[in-house]
């Protein structure tokens, strides 16, 4: 079930095996899984999209660089 949620501080993904790259700050959609949640946004005219292990995306939660609505 798909969630509209709000990135307010740093949150990084790693695409691959590559570095670090940040989320947006601002309007996500979040799709939580067993172990994992993708989040997804529009930057402009970019849509982007990563996925986070479930216990990284709580953090960010915890730490209040996300924000879920309702």
């Amino acid at each position: 079930m798909s969630q509209t949620a709000t990135v307010t501080g740093p949150v990084q993904f790693r695409a691959g095996d590559g570095p670090n790259l940040p989320v947006p700050v601002g309007p996500i959609d979040i799709d939580a899984g067993e172990s994992e949640v993708t989040l997804s946004w529009v930057d402009g005219d970019t849509h982007g999209a990563a996925t986070v292990p479930i216990g990284e995306f709580r953090r960010y939660v915890a730490q209040g660089a996300i924000r879920v609505e309702g």
